[in-house]
C-alpha cells in the first residue's frame, strides 16, 4: 500500500507538471475561442441578414419565374388554338359564305356550298361543339331553302294566272300579224310558206331549208313595233328554274314536278271555266281565248326550257281535256247569241285562236270542225235578224256562206 501510495504521488506530480506545462496554452486557446465566439456571433448575424435579403430577392425571382412559366403555357395554348383555328377556318369561311348566299337569295349556290361543307369541311373538325351545331343546322337550312323556293313558286303561279290573258293576247296578235303578212307575201310571190312559229317563245319564221329569215315587209313591221314581247318579257320564270334546281339537288325533283303539274291543272280548270255572261260581248270571248292561249304558251315555254318538268304527253293530255271543255263552252254560249255580227267575230276569234295554238304544235282539227257549227249558227242568226227587220226575206245563202 505504501508503494502504491508512492506511485500515485509520483503520477500526481507528473500530471501536475504536465498541466502546468500545458496550462498557458489552454488559457490561450480559451481566450482565442472566446474571441472566435464574438466573431461567430457577428458572422451568424451577417448570415441571417444575407439569408433574409436573399429570400426577399428570391421572392421577386420566383414571381418572375412563375410569370414566365404562365406565359410559356399561354404561348403553348395560343399556338394550339392557332393550329385548331387554321383547321377550323375553312369550315367557318364556308359557313359564312353559305349564310351570305342565303341572304343574297342565291339558293342553288347555297346548296352546293352546303354539300361541300357537309361532306368535306365539317368531318375534319367534327370533334368541336360549334361544328356539331353547324352540322345540325344544315338540314334546317335545306328545309328553309325549300320553303322559300316553294313560296316563290306559289307567287309565280299566282302571277302567271294574272298574266295569262296578256300573254295570250300578245300571242294571238302576233299570230294574226304573221298570218296577214304571209298571206300578202303569198299573193305577191305566189310561193307557199309553211305554218309560221310565232315569236312569243323566241321562235321566228323559217324557210324551206329551216333557216330563219326576214323580209323587208317584216322589217317594216318591226320598225313600227320596236320591241316584240316574249314570254320572258311578260313573265319572270326565275322562280320555276330556281325551285326546279333546288328540288333536283335535294333529290325531290319528282315531288316538285307532281306539285307543279297538279297546281297547273287546277289553274287550267279555272282558265277553262268561262264567265256566265261571256256570250254577251266579243270581249268576253276574246278574254277567254287569251287566257287559254296564255296558259298553253307558258306550258310550251316550260316544256322547251326545262327537262322533265313538263312533258309532251302531259301537255297533249292537258290540251285534249282543254279542247273538249273549250268546244263544250263555245257551243253552250254561242247558243245564247242572237247577234250575227257577234257570231262572225266569234268565228274570227276561233280562227286566230286555232292558228295560234297550231303554231305551237297543238292539234286543232276539232276547233276547225267547230267552225262549221259556228257557220250554221251565223246563218241562223242572220236569217232571224233579216226576218225581224223586213218581215219577209230571201235566204242569203251565198252571203252567209262566204262570210
Amino acid at each position: 500500500m505504501e508503494k502504491l501510495d508512492t506511485r500515485i504521488r509520483n503520477h500526481d506530480r507528473e500530471i501536475e507538471k504536465m498541466c502546468n506545462f500545458h496550462h498557458q496554452g489552454f488559457v490561450d486557446a480559451i481566450n482565442e475561442l472566446l474571441k472566435v465566439r464574438a466573431d461567430a456571433e457577428k458572422l451568424k448575424v451577417q448570415v441571417t441578414d444575407t439569408n433574409r435579403r436573399f429570400q426577399e430577392a428570391g421572392k421577386e425571382v420566383i414571381a418572375k419565374t412563375e410569370d414566365i412559366i404562365r406565359c410559356r403555357i399561354q404561348q403553348r395554348n395560343i399556338a394550339t388554338v392557332v393550329d385548331r383555328l387554321q383547321l377550323c377556318l375553312p369550315a367557318l369561311e364556308m359557313y359564312s359564305k353559305l349564310k351570305e348566299q342565303i341572304n343574297g337569295k342565291r339558293y342553288y349556290s347555297a346548296l352546293k356550298t352546303m354539300d361541300q361543307l357537309e361532306h368535306v369541311y365539317l368531318p375534319k373538325v367534327s370533334q368541336y361543339r360549334f361544328c356539331q351545331i353547324m352540322a345540325e343546322n344544315l338540314p334546317k337550312l335545306r328545309e328553309e331553302i325549300k320553303d322559300i323556293s316553294m313560296s316563290g313558286l306559289k307567287d309565280f303561279l299566282e302571277s302567271i294566272r294574272k298574266h295569262s290573258d296578256k300573254i295570250g293576247e300578245t300571242a294571238m296578235k302576233q299570230a294574226q300579224q304573221q298570218k296577214t303578212f304571209h298571206a300578202a307575201l303569198h299573193r305577191q310571190t305566189n310561193v307557199s310558206y309553211r305554218k309560221p312559229m310565232y315569236i312569243i317563245n323566241g321562235h321566228g319564221s323559217e324557210d324551206e331549208n329551216g333557216l330563219k329569215s326576214k323580209s323587208p315587209m317584216l322589217e317594216d313591221e318591226e320598225t313600227e313595233e320596236e320591241q316584240v314581247l316574249s314570254v320572258q318579257d311578260l313573265v319572270d320564270f326565275t322562280p320555276v328554274y330556281r325551285c326546279l334546281h333546288i328540288y333536283s339537288v335535294l333529290g325531290d325533283k319528282e315531288v316538285f314536278e307532281n306539285y307543279y303539274r297538279k297546281q297547273r291543272k287546277k289553274q287550267a280548270r279555272l282558265v277553262l271555266q268561262p264567265q256566265s255572261n261571256m256570250h254577251e260581248t266579243v270581249e268576253g270571248y276574246r278574254k277567254y281565248f287569251s287566257q287559254i292561249v296564255g296558259f298553253f304558251v307558258v306550258e310550251d315555254h316550260i316544256l322547251h326550257v326545262t327537262q322533265g318538268l313538263v312533258t309532251g304527253t302531259y301537255t297533249t293530255e292537258l290540251w285534249t281535256m282543254a279542247q273538249s271543255k273549250i268546244i263544250a263552252a263555245l257551243r253552250t254560249h254561242s247558243s245564247y247569241c242572237t247577234d250575227p255580227d257577234l257570231v262572225l267575230e266569234l268565228k274570227n276569234l276561233i280562227v286566230v285562236f286555232a292558228d295560234t295554238l297550231q303554231g305551237y304544235g297543238f292539234p286543232v282539227n276539232r276547233l276547225f270542225d267547230l267552225l262549221y257549227e259556228v257557220r250554221d249558227k251565223y246563218n241562223e242568226t242572220l236569217l232571224k235578224k233579216w226576218a225581224g227587220c223586213s218581215g219577209t226575206f230571201s235566204r242569203p245563202t251565198t252571203t252567209a256562206q262566204s262570210q
